[in-house]
């Protein structure tokens, strides 16, 4: 059996992260807003959830198999390899995780989303511990049929 590629599971966690509870809902920042919070208000709360999903879109290559491509994952990878070792080293992103998990972790209605961005801090830690890293997904060209190369003469 192979090695497990951990941050595969922690990409997951977190763009499941980023996409519940309408992009973390407003747990940035609890109390900020007296009485319910209409959704054009979570500017916050927002602009976190669309950050850990624009960071969590575009997949790592894989060290050994193939690894299939999201829908569009090639314009986001180029952002993604525009911040170097910023998004690419895994220890970066398991404090970014964790931090942006604790302050939404004192609201019932993101505990969904919160719970999801702890559970990936944690994976993308033991990711980062076993020496893994992102790596875009590069595109191969594709080499034409050789025209009576199979063909015995």
């Amino acid at each position: 059996m192979g090695q497990i590629e951990w941050a595969m599971w922690a990409n997951e966690q977190a763009l499941a992260a980023g996409l519940s509870d309408p992009f973390l809902g407003c747990g940035l920042f609890p109390g900020a807003v007296p009485g319910p919070i209409p959704p054009f208000l979570d500017a916050p709360g927002s602009a976190a959830g669309v950050l850990v999903c624009l960071l969590e879109y575009p997949r790592s290559r894989r060290q050994k198999g193939s690894t299939m491509e999201r829908c569009g994952q090639k314009y986001l990878t180029a952002v993604v390899k525009l911040f170097g070792p910023l998004t690419r080293n895994y220890y970066v992103r398991a404090i970014l995780h964790a931090a942006l998990a604790v302050p939404a972790g004192f609201l019932l209605s993101t505990i969904l989303g919160t719970v999801c961005l702890g559970i990936a801090s944690g994976i993308y830690l033991l990711a980062a511990v076993r020496g893994e890293e992102w790596r875009p997904i590069e595109q191969k060209p594709r080499e034409r049929p050789q025209v009576g190369g199979t063909i015995k003469q």
